[in-house]
Protein backbone atom coordinates (compact mmCIF):
# COMPACT_ATOMS: atom_id res chain seq x y z
CA UNK A 1 0.00 0.00 0.00
CA UNK A 2 1.57 3.77 -0.62
CA UNK A 3 2.46 5.92 1.73
CA UNK A 4 0.67 9.25 1.98
CA UNK A 5 1.86 12.25 2.89
CA UNK A 6 -0.23 14.52 5.34
CA UNK A 7 -1.53 11.49 6.82
CA UNK A 8 -2.99 11.54 10.62
CA UNK A 9 -1.65 9.09 13.12
CA UNK A 10 -4.71 7.06 13.08
CA UNK A 11 -4.75 7.08 9.20
CA UNK A 12 -0.64 6.10 9.18
CA UNK A 13 -1.71 3.41 11.84
CA UNK A 14 -5.06 1.74 10.06
CA UNK A 15 -3.19 1.34 7.13
CA UNK A 16 0.09 -0.30 8.80
CA UNK A 17 -2.78 -2.52 11.17
CA UNK A 18 -5.02 -3.42 7.65
CA UNK A 19 -1.70 -4.59 5.72
CA UNK A 20 -0.71 -6.96 9.15
CA UNK A 21 -4.28 -8.41 9.36
CA UNK A 22 -4.22 -9.56 5.79
CA UNK A 23 -1.06 -11.32 6.30
CA UNK A 24 -2.03 -12.62 9.56
CA UNK A 25 -5.45 -13.55 8.33
CA UNK A 26 -3.72 -15.88 5.68
CA UNK A 27 -1.57 -17.34 8.66
CA UNK A 28 -4.73 -18.10 10.25
CA UNK A 29 -6.12 -19.72 7.59
CA UNK A 30 -2.85 -21.87 6.76
CA UNK A 31 -2.55 -22.58 10.80
CA UNK A 32 -5.73 -24.69 10.57
CA UNK A 33 -4.99 -26.89 7.37
CA UNK A 34 -8.42 -25.84 5.85
CA UNK A 35 -6.68 -26.15 2.49
CA UNK A 36 -3.98 -28.39 1.25
CA UNK A 37 -0.52 -26.57 1.94
CA UNK A 38 0.34 -26.53 -1.34
CA UNK A 39 -2.21 -23.48 -1.27
CA UNK A 40 0.17 -21.69 -0.12
CA UNK A 41 3.57 -20.02 -0.48
CA UNK A 42 5.98 -18.70 1.77
CA UNK A 43 6.54 -14.98 1.18
CA UNK A 44 8.89 -12.80 3.63
CA UNK A 45 6.78 -9.83 5.56
CA UNK A 46 7.99 -7.40 8.45
CA UNK A 47 11.07 -9.55 8.19
CA UNK A 48 9.01 -12.68 9.17
CA UNK A 49 8.48 -15.84 6.77
CA UNK A 50 4.84 -15.88 6.48
CA UNK A 51 2.67 -17.88 3.86
CA UNK A 52 0.61 -15.94 1.00
CA UNK A 53 -2.62 -17.74 -0.60
CA UNK A 54 -1.70 -19.09 -4.40
CA UNK A 55 -5.72 -19.37 -5.05
CA UNK A 56 -6.61 -15.52 -6.87
CA UNK A 57 -10.22 -16.01 -4.96
CA UNK A 58 -9.16 -17.00 -1.78
CA UNK A 59 -6.46 -13.94 -2.18
CA UNK A 60 -8.84 -11.71 -3.03
CA UNK A 61 -11.32 -12.51 -0.30
CA UNK A 62 -9.17 -12.11 2.36
CA UNK A 63 -7.93 -8.47 0.87
CA UNK A 64 -11.19 -7.00 -0.01
CA UNK A 65 -12.71 -8.03 3.16
CA UNK A 66 -9.83 -6.54 5.14
CA UNK A 67 -8.95 -3.62 3.11
CA UNK A 68 -12.69 -2.38 3.56
CA UNK A 69 -12.56 -2.06 6.54
CA UNK A 70 -9.65 0.56 6.25
CA UNK A 71 -12.12 3.70 6.51
CA UNK A 72 -13.71 1.89 9.66
CA UNK A 73 -10.77 1.32 11.31
CA UNK A 74 -9.12 4.57 10.69
CA UNK A 75 -12.06 6.16 12.62
CA UNK A 76 -12.24 3.47 15.46
CA UNK A 77 -15.69 2.14 14.33
CA UNK A 78 -14.13 -1.17 14.68
CA UNK A 79 -14.13 -3.10 18.07
CA UNK A 80 -13.20 -6.79 16.69
CA UNK A 81 -12.54 -9.24 13.33
CA UNK A 82 -12.75 -12.23 13.78
CA UNK A 83 -11.82 -15.30 11.76
CA UNK A 84 -14.86 -18.21 12.66
CA UNK A 85 -14.56 -21.75 11.76
CA UNK A 86 -17.52 -23.21 11.17
CA UNK A 87 -19.15 -27.09 11.50
CA UNK A 88 -21.17 -28.49 8.44
CA UNK A 89 -24.63 -26.84 10.75
CA UNK A 90 -23.05 -23.86 10.47
CA UNK A 91 -22.12 -23.97 14.38
CA UNK A 92 -19.01 -21.74 15.22
CA UNK A 93 -16.37 -24.19 16.97
CA UNK A 94 -13.41 -21.99 17.15
CA UNK A 95 -12.68 -18.16 16.86
CA UNK A 96 -9.68 -16.10 16.26
CA UNK A 97 -10.40 -12.51 17.34
CA UNK A 98 -8.23 -9.39 16.53
CA UNK A 99 -9.39 -7.16 19.43
CA UNK A 100 -8.82 -3.40 18.18
CA UNK A 101 -8.83 -0.05 20.12
CA UNK A 102 -7.57 3.20 18.66
CA UNK A 103 -7.10 6.25 19.83
CA UNK A 104 -9.07 9.37 18.47
CA UNK A 105 -7.50 11.83 20.28
CA UNK A 106 -3.80 10.59 19.68
CA UNK A 107 -2.14 13.52 17.33
CA UNK A 108 1.38 12.90 16.81
CA UNK A 109 2.82 10.86 14.18
CA UNK A 110 3.61 6.89 14.52
CA UNK A 111 7.25 5.15 14.60
CA UNK A 112 6.18 2.88 11.94
CA UNK A 113 9.28 0.86 12.31
CA UNK A 114 8.43 0.64 16.41
CA UNK A 115 4.82 -0.23 15.45
CA UNK A 116 6.02 -2.64 13.08
CA UNK A 117 7.97 -4.16 15.42
CA UNK A 118 4.69 -4.92 17.67
CA UNK A 119 2.82 -6.34 15.06
CA UNK A 120 5.70 -8.83 14.01
CA UNK A 121 5.88 -10.69 17.39
CA UNK A 122 2.24 -11.38 16.36
CA UNK A 123 3.06 -13.31 13.61
CA UNK A 124 5.64 -14.70 15.16
CA UNK A 125 2.96 -16.23 18.02
CA UNK A 126 0.47 -16.99 15.94
CA UNK A 127 2.73 -19.37 13.88
CA UNK A 128 3.41 -21.61 16.82
CA UNK A 129 -0.15 -21.36 18.60
CA UNK A 130 -1.21 -24.84 16.58
CA UNK A 131 -1.24 -26.42 20.17
CA UNK A 132 -3.67 -24.03 21.55
CA UNK A 133 -6.60 -24.91 18.80
CA UNK A 134 -8.80 -27.74 18.42
CA UNK A 135 -8.99 -29.75 15.55
CA UNK A 136 -11.42 -29.15 12.60
CA UNK A 137 -13.87 -31.63 11.39
CA UNK A 138 -13.19 -31.93 7.88
CA UNK A 139 -16.46 -30.47 6.31
CA UNK A 140 -15.76 -27.12 8.11
CA UNK A 141 -15.88 -23.66 6.84
CA UNK A 142 -14.87 -20.70 7.57
CA UNK A 143 -15.42 -16.62 6.92
CA UNK A 144 -14.43 -13.19 8.50
CA UNK A 145 -16.26 -11.13 10.71
CA UNK A 146 -15.82 -7.69 11.59
CA UNK A 147 -17.82 -6.26 15.20
CA UNK A 148 -18.60 -2.77 14.80
CA UNK A 149 -19.15 -0.38 17.72
CA UNK A 150 -21.27 1.77 15.71
CA UNK A 151 -22.76 0.65 12.47
CA UNK A 152 -22.08 2.22 9.18
CA UNK A 153 -24.84 3.94 7.41
CA UNK A 154 -25.54 1.96 4.35
CA UNK A 155 -25.76 4.28 0.82
CA UNK A 156 -22.87 6.53 2.51
CA UNK A 157 -19.82 5.01 0.79
CA UNK A 158 -19.18 2.02 -1.15
CA UNK A 159 -17.36 0.24 1.80
CA UNK A 160 -20.35 0.73 4.55
CA UNK A 161 -22.36 -1.23 1.48
CA UNK A 162 -20.24 -4.33 1.40
CA UNK A 163 -20.72 -5.03 4.58
CA UNK A 164 -23.94 -7.14 5.28
CA UNK A 165 -25.77 -7.96 9.32
CA UNK A 166 -24.83 -11.85 9.81
CA UNK A 167 -26.76 -14.62 10.78
CA UNK A 168 -23.90 -16.65 12.11
CA UNK A 169 -25.23 -18.58 15.29
CA UNK A 170 -24.12 -17.25 18.57
CA UNK A 171 -23.04 -19.77 21.55
CA UNK A 172 -25.21 -19.59 24.49
CA UNK A 173 -22.66 -20.02 27.01
CA UNK A 174 -19.92 -17.18 27.66
CA UNK A 175 -17.02 -18.46 25.29
CA UNK A 176 -13.86 -19.71 26.77
CA UNK A 177 -11.14 -17.28 25.66
CA UNK A 178 -7.06 -18.28 25.43
CA UNK A 179 -4.46 -15.00 25.01
CA UNK A 180 -2.20 -15.67 22.15
CA UNK A 181 -0.52 -12.38 22.30
CA UNK A 182 -1.38 -8.10 22.99
CA UNK A 183 -0.13 -5.04 21.92
CA UNK A 184 -0.60 -1.34 24.20
CA UNK A 185 0.75 1.59 22.77
CA UNK A 186 -0.26 4.71 20.80
CA UNK A 187 -2.79 5.21 18.95
CA UNK A 188 -2.98 1.75 19.09
CA UNK A 189 -4.31 -1.12 20.87
CA UNK A 190 -3.92 -4.68 19.88
CA UNK A 191 -5.12 -8.21 21.11
CA UNK A 192 -5.20 -11.59 19.33
CA UNK A 193 -7.11 -14.34 21.28
CA UNK A 194 -8.98 -17.41 20.68
CA UNK A 195 -12.50 -18.25 21.41
CA UNK A 196 -14.09 -21.92 21.86
CA UNK A 197 -17.11 -23.37 23.29
CA UNK A 198 -17.82 -23.15 26.70
CA UNK A 199 -18.11 -27.58 27.74
CA UNK A 200 -21.55 -27.02 28.72
CA UNK A 201 -22.58 -25.36 25.45
CA UNK A 202 -25.17 -26.81 23.36
CA UNK A 203 -24.01 -28.19 20.09
CA UNK A 204 -26.84 -28.47 18.02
Amino acid sequence: MERRENQTPQGQTARVLVEFLEVAITAVVFLKGVYPSGAFERRRYMNVVVQRARHPQLRYYIHATVSGLLPFIQKGMVERIAVIFFNADSVPLEKFVFKVAMNQSYGSMVEEADLESSLRSFLIKLSISESLTKELPPDCRWEITAYFRSLPETGTSKEADLWIPTDTKQWQQPPVITPIKSMSGEPLCLQLYLEHPNLSEPML
